[in-house]
């Protein structure tokens, strides 16, 4: 049994709230009423009795219910179905994605708009809100109502977009960080990319939506025309989060390609030091294996031969340590 919330509308005052679904047909009948209504987490055969009491073919409630439809508009004769993704970031472990997206859809009749949510993680308020604090939006109709659905959805898309985008400047700061391990540095920019991949999945087909709501047929020119102001700033809203997403996602490569470089020379650095201290090493062990030879040599068999060996050691490990020191390999 699905959860609902309604509301009338009429000459911009509210007049009704929270009817049962069967009272749709009776208040979306009735001149002069702007009808609201919204189900959460619904059944098949309530979305069909929906369906039929809107007059929508029974594909819409398939997108509805369908788990990877992508956002669009689309139109069923003289009736309008949009189905949008919300965005969250949620507390994750080990490097797993924290993006969610909740499926949000619409029908939209001229006097009609139901809403459709599948998790109730997103909750319908904030768009309720959006219209109370702005009463010109149900002053123009369901084309209003829309405009602040897919309002607060945009937004909800920026501010994921800007939590990620904090995010990279801690990506950033770890990147030079020395006391960080590199292993940690490429999961968390793994987990980045796959984020804003999720990220950019959701945002990229926004434009089509709105662009199809401001385009429309000449029937949905004329309806949406006191709101085009408000959805050509709502289009650029989505324009400015596909290009926020996609500098984002090259940043990120770049990051992942800095790294790499910071791991070679790291590396470089690593081998510089370990060949310094082996020709350092092979100092004393070349002298000793020479005096070890067994045959005569100046000092052999007595206490100046270990004294010169010794000394030599002494003076030539020495001068190479502060030669490779000078140039910084040691």
């Amino acid at each position: 049994m699905a959860t609902t919330r309604s509301r009338v509308w009429r000459e911009g005052a509210l007049v009704e709230q929270d009817f049962p679904l069967r009272a749709l047909s009776e208040r979306m009948g009735t001149n002069g009423n702007l009808v609201w209504f919204d189900l959460l987490d619904p059944t098949a055969d309530e979305l069909r009795e929906l369906a039929q009491q809107l007059g929508f073919d029974l594909h819409a409630v398939e997108d509805v219910l369908a788990p990877r439809e992508r956002a669009k508009a689309v139109r069923h004769d003289k009736r309008w179905f949009v189905l949008v993704h919300a965005l969250q970031l949620a507390d994750t472990q080990d490097y797993e994605s924290r993006v969610r997206s909740v499926r949000v859809s619409a029908f939209v009749l001229p006097n009609v708009l139901v809403t459709v949510r599948t998790d109730p993680s997103w909750g319908i308020d904030q768009v309720v809100g959006r219209w109370d604090d702005n009463p010109g939006l149900i002053a123009m109709g369901t084309p209003g109502l829309l405009h602040g659905l897919l309002d607060v959805v945009v937004d909800g898309h920026f501010e994921v977009i800007e939590q990620l985008d904090d995010s990279m400047e801690e990506l950033e700061d770890l990147l030079f960080d020395e006391e960080t391990s590199t292993r940690h540095v490429q999961r968390f920019t793994y987990q980045l990319r796959r984020e804003l991949v999720e990220v950019r999945r959701v945002c990229l087909p926004m434009r089509d939506v709105v662009a199809s709501v401001i385009r429309g047929t000449q029937e949905l020119v004329d309806w949406v025309m006191p709101l085009r102001g408000y959805y050509e700033d709502l289009y650029d809203h989505v324009q400015r989060e596909g290009e926020w997403t996609e500098s984002l996602r090259d940043l990120v490569s770049s990051i992942y390609e800095t790294n790499l470089s910071l791991a070679d020379s790291r590396m470089n650095v690593i081998m510089k030091q370990l060949s310094g201290w082996a020709a350092i090493i092979a100092v004393p062990t070349l002298i000793t294996g020479w005096f070890g030879q067994n045959v005569p040599f100046l000092g052999f068999g007595t206490r100046t031969g270990l004294w010169v060996s010794t000394g030599l050691i002494v003076v030539c490990v020495v001068t190479i340590y502060r030669i490779f020191k000078t140039k910084g390999w040691i």
